[in-house]
């Protein structure tokens, strides 16, 4: 019998002995003569912070619209910006340009010269960090953290924290500021923050509920098997229930997660297997490659979405002084190297390089949310992804015209193919606020936000808006 006539709880899990995956949307989960709103998916959240500012935030780059389009409303050019990799998704793409991150700034002199060691703090928070070396640290709570307060308890994991470079030092950093500033961009309240993940082999056991220990998850890798064959008589007594079509969506799903699975054994070979290592201090588990990296761990969270372990997603690719060279991108400068380009226009031209390729990885995400099947929609619909920096032009360490873009429709909030250009010394909080508000987040204020504004306004933001 398909099951077609019966509801399948969307919480289903496809269980084994230590294991356990839950699945896809399915249409056997889609309650019979249900109304659209009973019918609408729920909206995932990834914000990723990619550190340093932009080229196109320096008096050259805005000329030479390194980063913002020349025009505002839907006709523009991506062409000569750094956004030009995003050309096929522009009906997703809402450029925000031209708005301030102040809280990052230097309040008082003894805070000066430390904006690295505030700005990823401040990305998703809009709030000043305390300036201590101590346990008494202080931010805000983040955009993430206040969105999964609202709406993560409704899956088995509220909301995920992911990185890719290394965010476990310890105690003091430089100027003052705690290392925790610098290690994470997730608050869960101002004095909480929260912890990142960089070991795509510590994601995929978390979201797969591999083994309840350690000891039990190093067990299961020793047996050289696959997750799904730990749920194979799982898998084949609920195909038996489905109709056709959910069968192939379920095996394309598993296809997937296997996939993964063996793309993070291959990388832990070839980090056992004795041969040198570009980072010999990371965990087995992480790619040197830097792309390879950053397509897993996009690759984990387009699964943990598509089969709702959890909603809401922040990801920090980069930290802030990082001198990694990005040899693809067609620099070979090291990237905080490159950062302070000393306002010369050819260092700026390389710098933007280094922006252009790391904006050229989020398609390889966005393919794979707009290929997903969601509700009456897909995953790329029913997404807000958030890519964005607190810092402007880091040749000279300050937080005004910084980078920030969203994709996706977010459920219909955003219309997409937009770019907004705000007044001058508008926070970029308000874009922040505004999308909050959007998401039925009960919220008044955010960081130092002073009006919600229109991220489906075309043009420039009123002058209400600025600061």
């Amino acid at each position: 019998m398909f099951i077609t006539q019966q509801h399948l709880s969307r919480r289903t899990m496809l269980r084994g002995i230590g294991a356990s995956i839950a699945l896809p949307f399915l249409d056997a989960m889609r309650p019979a003569g249900a109304s659209a709103q009973a019918r609408k998916a729920p909206v995932r959240l990834i914000a990723i912070e990619m550190v340093h500012g932009a080229a196109g935030s320096t008096v050259f780059g805005i000329k030479q619209n390194m980063w913002a389009p020349a025009a505002t409303g839907s006709a523009f050019d991506l062409s000569p910006s750094s956004l030009k990799a995003l050309e096929p998704y522009r009906d997703y793409l809402t450029i925000v340009s031209n708005t301030d991150c102040r809280n990052a700034e230097a309040f008082l002199p003894p805070e000066i010269g430390a904006d690295h060691f505030r700005s990823a703090a401040v990305f998703l928070t809009q709030a000043r960090p305390k300036q201590t070396q101590g346990s008494d640290v202080f931010a805000g709570t983040s955009f993430d953290q206040i969105y999964a307060q609202a709406y993560g308890q409704e899956t088995p994991i509220p909301s995920m924290q992911l990185c890719i470079e290394n965010v476990d030092q310890a105690g003091g950093c430089s100027y003052n500021y705690s290392c925790v500033y610098t290690d994470t961009i997730s608050w869960a309240s101002p004095t909480d923050p929260m912890p990142m993940i960089r070991d795509p082999r510590a994601v995929f056991d978390q979201l797969f509920g591999v083994g309840a220990t350690p000891e039990a998850r190093r067990v299961r890798r020793a047996d050289d098997k696959s997750i799904l064959d730990w749920v194979t008589d799982s898998v084949n007594d609920l195909k038996r229930k489905l109709s056709p079509a959910d069968q192939a969506r379920l095996s394309d799903y598993l296809d997937d997660v296997r996939e993964i699975e063996r793309r993070i054994q291959k990388v832990e070979v070839s980090n056992t297997s004795g041969e040198p290592r570009e980072l010999p201090d990371a965990p087995v588990g992480v790619p040197d490659d830097f792309e390879e990296h950053v397509k897993l761990m996009s690759d984990l969270q387009a699964v943990a979405l598509a089969s709702d372990v959890t909603r809401i997603f922040s990801f920090k690719l980069s930290r802030d002084v990082s001198n990694r060279v990005f040899k693809p991108s067609g620099s070979p400068t090291a990237f905080h190297t490159a950062s302070h380009h000393l306002d010369r226009d050819d260092r700026i031209t390389d710098f933007q390089k280094i922006n252009t390729y790391h904006v050229s990885l989020l398609p390889h995400l966005i393919e794979r949310l707009k290929s997903t099947p969601d509700g009456d929609g897909t995953l790329l619909d029913n997404t807000l992804v958030m890519y964005g920096s607190s810092m402007g032009n880091s040749n000279v360490h300050n937080h005004k015209r910084c980078p920030l873009i969203m994709l996706g429709h977010a459920g219909g909030l955003l219309k997409g193919n937009m770019h907004v250009r705000a007044a001058d010394g508008t926070p970029m909080a308000n874009a922040m606020l505004w999308t909050l508000q959007g998401l039925n987040v009960d919220i008044a204020n955010f960081g130092d936000s002073t009006q919600a504004m229109d991220l489906n306004a075309p043009g420039v933001a009123s002058s209400a808006e600025a600061r």
